[in-house]
């Protein structure tokens, strides 16, 4: 096995069990922020102020520093305003952010692959007035509204103050990103209404969810990001399948490398759709195939040649069928052999600098695999051991825990989790019959004749046809 810093593709599970100087320090400070937000700063008292205080003292010496105190001094006292609830808002995401880059470069010396770098200058979208800026005032006042009351003096009538801005923000494609936020976090509160019987609340889940909406009330933040063209060939790594009751998300990881002779880069590609609760598992592909054509390029194991494909700075095509072409059979295991190793990472946008949001392509080989009934898989590679999140196996594929276990070489996503890095498997190599035989999550995304993904296909049709049926006959009333 070469290590990834001496040139080979493979990654150094060493370094991912190291500590990290100030990670604790720095997520510490945000816990205790988020405790705050659980009773809420109406009436605060000692407990709030205490966790302010970590707040405070997590960003001494930044630029942050004064007007996070200022904040923190006016929240302690019960007289916080929109400009106090927002600075510490930014002194949370401050602190996810560093955390964010300091585990990231820890993944980027176990890789060994080249540190990410700003995308080619292109297009931004055009900086005119904020569009809806009353309706952003009005989305930042009910989040403020949320911080006073905390999360455990929540209800129905607070909650469902959300209704009005969701509608008022939906029509505006610019404003989508806001008001799919805030009707997702609505709709968690008001499942969990009145806030005072919850018997566990999820702090950190709703801290983040509540940071990020109201940044995203903010003069600037619903501009456009830069966009580049990308033209070249992308060769897909794997597909990881996001399920919602309501909703259903493919996002393709890939490898493109540019037609100029360029580093070659990794990038993502993402398709979503609403979905019925009743079409799961493998019908889920009917929902997303017709919506991008990579899905089929990636589950038939496919090349796709791009010719002026919109590239985002961090790394996301938006996808168009029109620029796109299928090309010919690559096998993902041989792209990350070969290649995975000196592609460049995408450049993390400033928002999105978050733990939860680390999402890396790698690839382990050489390893030993452990799986018990009441624990995780775990992956041992030279003495050290790497957990496996099989929970983010989608059933909507032929790969299993049973095969991940059985695999002898894994290509997935490194991610952190509840304080340690996990591998979440988009793929593995087995040995079946002497025969080595890849299984892919994604494998059944453009079609299959595997008996399982056949009868979960026309389950899923069945249910659709059912749907169109009724909303018919409801329009037809």
């Amino acid at each position: 096995m070469v290590p990834a810093d001496e040139g080979g593709g493979l990654m150094r599970v060493d370094l991912l069990t190291d500590p990290l100087d100030g990670l604790d320090e720095a997520l510490d400070a945000v816990d205790a922020f988020d405790r705050v937000l659980v009773a809420g700063l109406l009436r605060p008292g000692p407990e709030q102020a205490d966790g302010l205080a970590a707040l405070v003292d997590a960003v001494a010496g930044t630029p942050l520093a004064t007007r996070v105190a200022e904040a923190a001094d006016k929240a302690a006292a019960g007289a916080a305003g929109e400009d106090h609830f927002v600075a510490l808002a930014a002194a949370r995401t401050a602190l996810m952010g560093s955390a964010h880059d300091a585990l990231t470069t820890r993944v980027a010396d176990a890789t060994g692959r080249p540190p990410a770098e700003p995308a080619p200058p292109g297009s931004v979208g055009a900086v005119g007035e904020e569009p809806a800026a009353h309706v952003l005032a009005a989305a930042r006042a009910w989040l403020c509204d949320l911080a006073r009351a905390g999360w455990r003096g929540i209800d129905h009538d607070l909650v469902g103050g959300a209704a009005p801005v969701v509608s008022a923000l939906l029509p505006d494609p610019a404003l989508r990103r806001q008001a799919t936020l805030l009707d997702g976090f609505a709709a968690e509160l008001a499942a969990s209404c009145p806030g005072t019987i919850l018997e566990r609340v999820p702090v950190r889940r709703w801290a983040d969810l509540w940071t990020r909406a109201l940044l995203l009330t903010l003069p600037g933040a619903a501009r456009p990001a830069a966009v580049s063209t990308a033209t070249g060939r992308l060769l897909p790594l794997g597909i990881d399948l996001q399920e919602h009751a309501t909703a259903v998300q493919a996002q393709v990881h890939a490898v493109f490398e540019p037609a100029d002779g360029t580093a070659p880069r990794l990038v993502r590609a993402a398709v979503s759709a609403p979905k019925p609760d009743t079409v799961v598992g493998a019908g889920l592909w009917q929902l997303l195939r017709p919506r991008m054509s990579l899905l089929a390029a990636a589950g038939e194991g496919r090349s796709v040649e791009l010719d002026a494909m919109p590239l985002t700075a961090g790394g996301d095509l938006l996808w168009d069928d029109g620029r796109a072409r299928t090309g010919e059979p690559v096998d993902p295991f041989a792209t990350a052999r070969v290649i995975l190793s000196t592609a460049t990472d995408p450049v993390t946008a400033p928002l999105d600098r978050h733990p939860s949001r680390i999402a890396v392509p790698v690839l382990l080989e050489g390893y030993a695999a452990e799986r018990t009934d009441d624990g995780p898989t775990v992956l041992t590679v030279a003495g050290h051991r790497l957990a496996v999140d099989t929970d983010r196996i989608p059933d909507a594929g032929p790969l299993t825990p049973e095969a991940v276990a059985a695999s002898g070489a894994c290509l997935g996503l490194l991610r952190w989790d509840a304080g340690e890095f996990v591998l979440q498997p988009l793929a593995v190599e087995t040995t079946v019959r002497k025969k080595t035989t890849a299984v892919h999550a994604g494998a059944w995304a453009g079609g299959t004749t595997d008996k399982a993904g056949v009868r979960a296909e026309k389950a899923a049709t069945d249910a659709v046809a059912v749907l169109r049926e009724r909303a018919g006959k409801l329009l037809r009333t």
